[in-house]
């Protein structure tokens, strides 16, 4: 996916000037075109995640718009104060985009696991989370959103899902709809788990990659339903809950660290979010029902 978010930002960066780049020593390897195009709108400011926003705030101040990019839980968790003052209070718009989501490093361990990012950034007035869980999710929103002036925060994956889709920001995707009296919400690369597990199960499944705005219209549509949020991390199911009289229950992160190391597919079947263990817990809600 960060393949996709160079290829992109090449692209708008041709006729888009304002775009500037600030980096946290991550990636930089990708961007060597970029950078060798366009010297002067190329930061690399190193391991210095506060200092990454901050920077971007200043160059939002004077009319640029920048992309700042570097390792999930070190510019969510570890920069939020700056992402809340710097940027979200003085109404600067940024685009922030970091890669690592959930247990993508799963082998580094709990200091490089990411899963509270998006129900943090999603409590700050006048921010856009999203969550692509494709490359296609990523060029469509990226190219949708950049430049509104807002901060918009991309959390990346380097395990996409190959579902094709039509993309619109805000707009969940009705992937599967019948007389089920269960529906599947998930979001991000996880949907590719959540369609092999429910393949032939009588649910309908509802994905989305925009988690603020939440997309209320399309949960409102299944609230007869019992809705199974099935999710790698925090923020759609309490965004589902927003949505006023819906019987949401949360299917995923356990209220533990993860302690254990190895690969993503590791960690996922370790905590039950592989396509056996989702399967079984949706029918048993099937069967409750």
């Amino acid at each position: 996916m960060r393949k996709q978010f160079r290829d992109t930002v090449l692209d708008i960066g041709k006729t888009d000037v304002r775009i500037v780049m600030v980096f946290g020593d991550v990636s930089v390897y990708l961007f060597k075109d970029f950078q060798a195009l366009y010297p002067s709108r190329f930061y690399n400011i190193g391991i210095c995640e506060n200092t990454l926003i901050s920077l971007g705030a200043g160059l939002s101040s004077q009319g640029f718009v920048p992309f700042i990019h570097t390792i999930n839980p070190f510019i969510t968790e570890r920069s939020y104060e700056q992402v809340k003052l710097d940027l979200c209070y003085n109404g600067f718009g940024a685009n922030i985009l970091s890669c690592g989501a959930s247990f993508d490093y799963a082998w580094d361990g709990a200091t490089h696991h990411a899963y509270t990012d998006m129900a943090i950034l999603r409590l700050l007035p006048q921010t856009e989370i999203i969550q692509p869980g494709s490359r296609h999710e990523l060029d469509v929103l990226l190219r949708s959103q950049y430049a509104d002036g807002k901060v918009t925060y991309f959390r990346l994956s380097d395990h996409p899902h190959e579902v094709d889709m039509p993309v619109k920001f805000g707009q969940a995707v009705v992937l599967k709809e019948g007389h089920s009296k269960v529906t599947v919400m998930t979001a991000g690369p996880l949907l590719a788990n959540v369609l092999e597990a429910c393949r032939d199960l009588d649910a309908n499944i509802v994905y989305f990659h925009t988690i603020k705005p939440i997309d209320h219209a399309a949960i409102s549509r299944f609230r007869h339903t019992k809705i199974v949020v099935v999710h790698d991390a925090f923020g759609l199911f309490e965004a589902v809950c927003e949505v006023p009289d819906v019987r949401a229950s949360y299917y995923g992160l356990p209220d533990k660290f993860c302690s254990w190391y190895g690969t993503l597919q590791d960690i996922r079947k370790k905590i039950g979010l592989d396509a056996f263990a989702i399967r079984e817990h949706v029918l048993r809600k099937i069967q409750e029902s």
